[in-house]
C-alpha cells in the first residue's frame, strides 16, 4: 500500500504520499517504461484505426450495418489489432487489451503492479486515440466515435454473454500462440488476427464486437456516450479470466501426460 508520511516545515505539517516500492521498482525499470509506451501507442493506433474505421464508413460514407461494411469493419479491426500485437509484441507482449492483461495476471504471468499499470496505459492511450478521431474526421461526422453498444432487442444478458463469449475466443488465441513454444511466430499471429476477425463478424450486430475493455472506454469517455459501459468491461474481464483458467488446466493437463 502507499505510504503517508508528516514532515513538519516552517510551523506547518505537509503531507506526503509516496508510490509503493513495488511502483517506484518497476518505473525504475528502462524495460518497463518502454513496454508501458508500447501499449500506450498500441491502443491510441488501435482505436485510430479500428473506431475510425466504423466512423468512416458510418459517418462519412452514410452506409449501414449491411453485410459489406460489417465485412469490411472486421476486416479492419482484426486486421489492425494483428499489426499492432504483431509490432508491439517485442516491447510488451502486444497485449493492447486489459481483458488479455487480465488473464496474463490470472495465469500468473504478469504481476499486479505491473498488470494494473499496462491497464491504465491502454486505457489513456484509447482516450488519446478517440482524441485524435475529433481532429482527423470533418464535423458532424464524429457520432459516438465508434463507441460500442447493445444492438436492437439485444438484451442486456445476451450482450454480456457475447462480450464473455467472443473474448473468451479472442483470449484463447492469444495466451495459446505467445505461450506455446511449437507453434511458428507467424502461425500464431494469424491465429489471432482471425479469431479477432471472426469475433467482429459474429458480434458487432449484437454489441458492437468490444472484446477489448479500453477500445470501448476511449470513444466514450471522449464522446460521453456511457450507454451499458459496464458489460464492456465486466464482459471481457470474465472471458479473459475463463479463457486464463482453462488454458491452465489444459496445460497441466498436458504435463501430467
Amino acid at each position: 500500500m502507499a505510504k503517508t508520511e508528516a514532515v513538519r516545515r516552517n510551523g506547518m505539517v505537509h503531507f506526503t504520499v509516496r508510490a509503493p516500492a513495488t511502483v517506484r521498482a518497476e518505473l525504475a525499470a528502462a524495460d518497463t517504461r518502454r513496454a508501458l509506451l508500447g501499449e500506450f501507442l498500441g491502443s491510441l493506433l488501435f482505436v485510430i484505426l479500428g473506431a475510425g474505421t466504423v466512423i468512416v464508413t458510418g459517418g462519412i460514407l452514410g452506409e449501414k450495418l449491411a453485410s459489406a461494411r460489417l465485412l469490411v469493419l472486421a476486416l479492419a479491426q482484426g486486421l489492425a489489432f494483428l499489426m499492432l500485437v504483431a509490432a508491439t509484441m517485442p516491447m510488451s507482449g502486444g497485449h493492447l487489451n486489459p481483458a488479455v492483461t487480465f488473464a496474463m495476471m490470472i495465469a500468473r504471468k504478469m504481476n499486479v503492479t505491473r498488470g494494473a499499470m499496462y491497464m491504465v496505459m491502454q486505457c489513456l492511450g484509447a482516450v488519446a486515440g478517440a482524441l485524435v478521431l475529433t481532429l482527423i474526421m470533418p464535423q458532424g461526422t464524429h457520432g459516438n466515435l465508434g463507441a460500442h453498444g447493445l444492438g436492437g432487442n439485444v438484451s442486456i444478458a445476451g450482450g454480456l454473454t457475447t462480450e464473455i463469449v467472443v473474448t473468451f475466443m479472442l483470449v484463447s488465441a492469444f495466451m495459446t500462440a505467445t505461450m506455446g513454444g511449437s507453434r511458428p511466430a507467424a502461425l500464431g499471429l494469424a491465429a489471432i488476427g482471425l479469431t479477432s476477425v471472426l469475433g467482429y463478424l459474429f458480434a458487432t450486430p449484437l454489441t458492437g464486437a468490444s472484446m477489448n475493455p479500453a477500445r470501448s472506454f476511449g470513444p466514450a469517455f471522449v464522446s460521453g456516450v456511457w450507454h451499458e459501459q459496464w458489460i464492456f468491461w465486466a464482459g471481457p474481464l470474465v472471458g479473459g479470466m475463463l479463457a486464463a483458467l482453462a488454458h491452465q488446466a489444459l496445460v497441466r493437463g498436458n504435463g501430467r501426460r
